[in-house]
Formats: C-alpha cells, sequence, structure tokens
C-alpha cells in the first residue's frame, strides 16, 4: 500500500517507511517552529499520519483539504509556515534524535515543498472534514522529546512510542 500527499496539481507517492521517515522529520521541524492556533492545528495533520496509530499504507492528505485561512494574508502566513518548516526539516534539523538517518527524505521533502509552492490555496470556506479544526489541535507537547503530541489521546510523542 501507499500513502499519498498531494497539492498544487502533484503528487507524492509514499511507501510506509518513506512516509515514517518523511512525517518524522517533518513533525521535529513543525514542533519547533509552531507559535500560532494554525500551526498546531498543522501539527495535528501531521499527528494523524502516525501509521503507528492510523494503521499502515492509510495515511496521506490533500494540501487543498487543508483550511488555509478565510483571507489572503491568512492563506499566505499559512502557507509560509508550512514551507519553513519543510525548509527547516530538510536542513537536517533534530534528525540526530531519530535514531536512523532517513534516506531520500530530502527528495520527499522537496517534491512536498514544490506542491506547496504551486499550491493556491482554496477560498472557500469549508467544510474540512480531514483538517483539524482548532479543538483538535495539537496542544500537548512531549517533556522529554520537545515534539508537539496527540497527548492526551495518545500515549506519547512518535518518538515515545515509535517500535525501536
Amino acid at each position: 500500500m501507499a500513502n499519498i500527499f498531494s497539492g498544487g496539481g502533484r503528487e507524492l507517492d509514499l511507501s510506509n517507511g518513506a512516509t515514517e521517515a518523511f512525517v518524522e522529520v517533518l513533525m521535529l521541524a513543525v514542533s519547533d517552529l509552531a507559535s500560532q492556533a494554525w500551526d498546531l492545528r498543522f501539527a495535528a495533520l501531521l499527528i494523524l499520519q502516525d501509521q503507528n496509530v492510523m494503521g499502515r499504507g492509510a495515511v496521506g492528505f490533500h494540501l487543498e483539504d487543508v483550511d488555509w485561512g478565510a483571507s489572503e494574508s491568512e492563506r499566505a502566513r499559512s502557507k509560509d509556515f508550512v514551507l519553513r518548516a519543510t525548509a527547516l526539516a530538510a536542513s537536517g534539523h533534530r534528525w540526530n534524535e531519530l535514531g536512523y538517518h532517513p534516506p531520500r527524505v530530502h527528495d520527499y521533502l522537496d517534491r512536498f515543498r514544490i506542491m506547496v509552492e504551486n499550491l493556491t490555496p482554496p477560498t472557500s470556506s469549508g467544510p474540512y472534514h480531514h483538517f483539524p479544526g482548532p479543538d483538535g489541535a495539537a496542544t500537548a507537547s512531549c517533556t522529554r522529546h520537545r515534539v508537539l503530541s496527540g497527548l492526551p489521546y495518545w500515549e506519547g510523542c512518535f518518538l515515545c512510542i515509535q517500535p525501536r
């Protein structure tokens, strides 16, 4: 099975292992950059890509299904946040905490960056069934790993619950 991430007329079709590496390096960056409510909602969307919780081969999202914001400035700010997080992840930020070197993840991040850059965020007001609302934002952080997590719903962040 494959996990599909799409947007901007492009698609990123990843194996289970590739998805794990892609989401984990992105989550480390998002956790360190998140400062506004939308950022925490995007973090929650990434948390929902954890295959150890959601199931193997059963994750992915469409960027067009994300609530980028009501105004042009909100949409631009949200898109900028995702691009900054992607660039930070691509820099190798905190990869030493993973316990492995994520192979080919630079290619995945580059392809994701291109998807986001080519995306024109929708101006409609939803409904956004697969993008967490304000009540579903990732507001808990694992104190041990400093990673936004699904706490209190799940027992820990992706680093805590990884079968290693």
